[in-house]
């Protein structure tokens, strides 16, 4: 590996010093390559025969920054000594204030310490296709090559050079970076899994997809195929669902376009490659077939039967169920080996996670080639097993239903919304909901509370909501009050469904309210939701910790800045959550009930991420 990176240089001729970056994939400034450009420069600089010095990197990409490994050995460490010297000598001294005219040839990335190296040069030049960015803010830290421009036009080079190098070491061993550095490689091993992407097969081209069902899932999953350049056929049961649904594809597409991340050139060659249809006779040659229909069973059941019978026999068949077991799905067929989940979250065109759910006779084929559909789409793929709820919505069934039981005790849910909002969610629980429309939270609640048992809190504030009239955003009206262009406003006239609710939940102590803390709030909302996230650790619906970190920030808004679920858990304490849950079950029952997996790492000490102990996992296999 070593071997691999290095820094060369030829000297042409002409006189002109060629000094080539190589670290493949991106040509990332590890020490090795760091001490290289330091050793090119200064023998550049000394040769009589070298009259100027061209900088570029190999294999068409210039640099894509800093190591980040190097990062993480600081996080593990601490020891910020370990973090390479460049901006001073090589950047400064050697660059330039170098007696010879140094230029940087830019072709691909130039991304963070790689852009401050060409800013370092007298000149640049560059392809039009390049690259260029200072994404270390991403990654909790600042430019710390001298990238930050105007600092020493503010305060003099002296001091802007103590001043980088010092809110720079001392960002890099904070919580937030190493909680940003967590979730970039979090996010890059996702692809990578066991028994799929090891075994030497190769992803089969999916041209064409046909989409059951035009509602605001299916549309959305149709547009973002689309603009993955991949044929749709977008199936509905009647004409008006049918135009319905290509409508809201086009209104996707022009929504994209406004936001400058599509072109109309490239939205007209979108729409080319749709097709509506009422019937079965298009599915004949696709490749993949994503089911998108209401949850209900037997009408999944029924749809699989149909198309296991008309598609190919390479064909994929997905439902992009949120809830339903897929062998419930399947059973009716004798094509469970190609029946997957392909579960995207609303707006489908916009949210960047593909929940892929495998089965226990889910063939690697199909799971490897549904993860490069999901990349060519743009989509960040995470493989998970097979349960109520998957991954990400069983793990974060107890989020609102621990804001409900707090609603319950007295607390006002506008404060609930204001509190975890505070944290860094994108909105609270109540606004969500209103976002997402009550129609599916009825439908799986029966589903939830048939699964889970006695930890499922039975709430029903939703359907007291419903029954007044009220469906959220969708109609103006939910917890919140929503008029075209104004932001959402708490609706005063609510408080006699929650007046009701709590009359009908009878769980106020005396039916005063409880008294609680903002953390208090704020824990009882999240804490069962890590405790609910163990349970699925522990059961290995999940291929890493990491994978349910990146799949909380993407999938649910969990603040990207607190490394995901599990990294904040961790922060937090294995301890203190056993504690607090344990008290909280006895004052309120089983909702709070701390699992098995949580009171180990307890009672351990180990970390909630960390893998298990070859005797734990030998015990776990005999249960």
């Amino acid at each position: 590996m070593a071997g691999s990176i290095r820094v060369t240089m030829e000297v042409g001729a002409d006189g002109v010093a060629l000094i080539i970056i190589c670290n493949p994939p991106v040509n990332a400034l590890h020490p090795i390559i760091i001490e290289g450009l330091k050793e090119k420069y200064a023998e550049a600089l000394d040769r009589d025969d070298v009259k100027a010095i061209v900088l570029t990197g190999a294999a068409g990409k210039f640099c894509g920054g800093f190591d980040i490994n190097v990062f993480s050995k600081v996080h593990e460490t601490g020891d910020v000594s370990i973090l390479p010297e460049m901006s001073f000598e090589l950047v400064s001294n050697m660059m330039e204030d170098g007696k010879k005219p140094s230029v940087a040839a830019i072709q691909g990335l130039a991304l963070g310490g790689g852009l401050e190296l060409t800013m370092g040069c007298h000149a640049r030049i560059a392809t039009p296709e390049a690259q260029l960015g200072l994404p270390e803010l991403t990654l909790g830290v600042i430019p710390g090559a001298g990238g930050t421009q105007r600092l020493p036009r503010l305060v003099g080079l002296p001091k802007a050079i103590e001043m980088m190098l010092k809110v720079f070491k001392e960002l890099v061993v904070s919580t937030t970076s190493r909680a940003l550095v967590h979730a970039f490689f979090a996010q890059r091993s996702t692809t990578k899994v066991p028994g799929v992407t090891d075994i030497q097969l190769k992803p089969r081209n999916i041209r064409k997809v046909a989409v059951i069902g035009g509602g605001l899932m299916g549309s959305g999953i149709a547009t973002a195929l689309l603009v993955g350049n991949i044929s749709v056929v977008l199936k509905e049961v009647n004409p008006q669902f049918l135009q319905r649904g290509q409508k809201t594809i086009a209104g996707n597409l022009e929504g994209l376009v406004k936001r400058g991340s599509l072109t109309k050139d490239k939205m007209s060659k979108a729409i080319s490659l749709l097709k509506g249809a009422l019937d079965y006779s298009d599915f004949k040659d696709v490749d993949m077939v994503i089911e998108a229909v209401i949850e209900k069973v037997p009408l999944k059941q029924s749809i699989f039967a149909d198309i296991e019978k008309i598609c190919p026999p390479h064909c994929i068949l997905a439902t992009n169920t949120s809830t339903i077991d897929l062998n419930v799905i399947g059973e009716k067929t004798n094509s469970q080996d190609r029946t997957i989940g392909a579960h995207f979250f609303s707006p489908a065109h916009i949210m960047p996670l593909l929940e892929i759910v495998r089965t226990e006779k889910t063939s690697p084929q199909a799971i490897l080639d549904l993860i490069t559909v999901g990349k060519i789409i743009k989509k960040i793929p995470v493989v998970v097993g097979n349960c109520t709820g998957f991954a990400v919505n069983r793990t974060f069934f107890p989020y609102t239903q621990g804001a409900q039981l707090l609603v319950s005790l007295g607390i006002d849910l506008f404060r609930i919304d204001r509190i975890i909002s505070n944290f860094g969610m994108p909105m609270g629980p109540f606004q969500l909901q209103d976002l997402a429309g009550y129609g599916v939270a009825l439908a799986v609640k029966d589903i939830y509370a048939a699964a889970f048992g006695t930890r499922n809190f039975n709430s029903v504030l939703v359907d007291l909501m419903a029954e007044t009239g009220r469906q959220g955003k969708s109609n103006g009206k939910g917890y919140y009050l929503y008029e075209k262009g104004a932001k959402p406003k708490p609706d005063p006239n609510v408080q006699h469904v929650i007046d009701e609710y709590r009359r009908q939940a009878k769980t106020m102590p005396g039916g005063k309210p409880v008294t609680l803390s903002d953390q208090d709030i704020l824990e009882m909302v999240f804490f069962p939701v890590v405790n609910e996230a163990c349970r699925v650790m522990d059961e290995n619906v999940v291929i890493r910790a990491a994978d349910l970190d990146i799949a909380s920030v993407l999938g649910m808004g969990f603040p990207k800045y607190r490394g995901g679920l599990i990294f904040w858990a961790d922060t937090v304490g294995a301890s203190y959550i056993h504690s607090k849950l344990s008290k909280w079950a006895e004052m309120y029952g089983d909702f709070f009930k701390p699992s098995s997996y949580l009171e180990e790492r307890a009672k351990s000490g180990r970390p909630l991420a960390a893998p298990r102990t070859a005797h734990q996992a030998s015990t776990r296999s005999r249960m």
